[in-house]
């Protein structure tokens, strides 16, 4: 059973709010003497020892000033960060548009050896062409207000699908019977991403798995969109985020959610007819 990822963000918070709670201990401060000797009120305190409050660079530097524990503070800041990053909402990751989103995962992708993806929703960006990423993508530029630069992001993410032909790299990617029935754009672009999705079943270093809307008995229900990169980290895209975690334990419950899900799937001759069968249905 796969967690929600958000509970990943939130553990890691809490794990930091310990850290300082410690510290203010070790130092033998109430929460009250430290509060006044930071200059805050007390019930900012309390808010970030529970891990209700986000603290900022500034807070934890104070708060290891006031402490005696000036040396701690660079660590907690670094990990305050990487807590940060790992819940961005869309509007944040798509302030200029879509394009910079592109381009920031090629390395990501490029020194990744095996990526696991599984969608409920759309064709994975690594299979998709340009007239359907393009409507795909006017419809999230929409709905999420952001600057249009569709065709810049398009462009982007063309270039950054070229990892598939390069050597070194596997990929794994499953969907669900109903992403090839959902219509993004008109007829004729879902005939061309059917076509292509075709095309991509014979790829050497390519695995595509539909899991069939008959499959019986599944351990596993349709989930959000994720992408496991190697066993190091798995993005989660959620309607308002996406999450990353590199969390051992929730890196396995994804592993594991994505090979019960595998199991499901139909391969080779068994995905080219439910594609085609896709196809047919288009007319």
């Amino acid at each position: 059973m796969a967690v929600h990822p958000s509970s990943s963000v939130q553990r890691a918070r809490q794990e930091l709010a310990a850290r300082l709670r410690e510290i203010r201990l070790d130092a033998g401060l109430t929460g009250r003497a430290l509060s006044a000797a930071a200059g805050w009120h007390e019930a900012k305190t309390s808010r970030i020892e529970g891990a209700k409050q986000a603290v900022t660079d500034a807070d934890i530097r104070v708060w290891c000033r006031v402490c005696g524990a000036q040396d701690q503070a660079p660590d907690l800041v670094a990990a305050s960060r990487n807590v940060e990053s790992m819940f961005v909402r869309w509007r944040r990751a798509h302030a200029t548009g879509l394009r910079h989103a592109q381009q920031s995962r090629v390395p990501l992708y490029e020194r990744t050896r095996l990526m696991r993806v599984y969608t409920s929703t759309v064709v994975p960006g690594l299979l998709q062409t340009p007239a359907y990423a393009g409507a795909l993508m006017a419809a999230i530029t929409a709905f999420q207000g952001t600057p249009d630069d569709v065709e810049d992001a398009v462009a982007a993410r063309m270039a950054r699908n070229r990892v598939l032909h390069e050597p070194g790299h596997r990929f794994a990617l499953l969907v669900e019977e109903s992403v090839l029935r959902h219509r993004i754009g008109d007829g004729e672009t879902m005939a061309g991403q059917l076509g292509h999705l075709l095309s991509a079943v014979s790829l050497p270093a390519v695995s595509v798995g539909v899991i069939p809307h008959a499959a019986e008995n599944r351990p596993v229900w349709p989930l959000e969109t994720f992408t496991v990169f190697d066993d190091a980290q798995v993005s989660v895209e959620l309607l308002s985020a996406q999450v990353t975690t590199t969390a051992p334990g929730e890196i396995e419950l994804y592993v594991r959610a994505y090979e019960q899900l595998a199991a499901h799937a139909v391969y080779g001759p068994g995905a080219r007819a439910l594609i085609t069968a896709a196809i047919t249905a288009l007319d």
